[in-house]
């Protein structure tokens, strides 16, 4: 079955970095789409970047463009996001989420499990 299990998260200053990590396992990771996606408190997920299983496009939020950086690992079954010049407004718990294809930096049909996610928080 599948499992998507993410890690890395943390309290960091403004402008400081994090790489998060999703580790998968339970379908052929090579072939999929491997999104990030965030909920703020009180507010809804939203997608923030994504990869394609293909040929490993990238795609970026506009909020997060230029700061955050996705890559993956085919040998390790592992998604990353390394997140640099982090902002207040980027708290938030971060998921990992898969699909057959990016629908630009979102994933649209979710097929995993959401699992408990990992918790950013950027504060001074």
């Amino acid at each position: 079955h599948v499992q998507l299990v993410e890690s890395g998260g943390g309290l960091v200053q403004p402008g400081g970095s994090l790489r998060l990590s999703c580790e998968a396992s339970g379908f052929p990771f090579d072939y999929y789409a491997i999104g990030w996606i965030r909920q703020a408190p009180g507010k809804e997920r939203e997608g923030v970047s994504c990869i394609s299983g293909s040929d490993g496009s990238t795609y970026y939020a506009d909020s997060v463009k230029g700061r955050f950086t996705i890559s993956r690992d085919n040998s390790k079954n592992t998604v990353y996001l390394q997140m640099d010049s982090l902002k207040p407004e980027d708290t938030a718990v971060y998921y990992c989420q898969l699909d057959y294809y990016c629908s630009g930096y979102g994933i649209l049909n979710p097929m995993g499990p959401w699992g408990q996610g990992t918790q950013v928080t950027v504060s001074s």
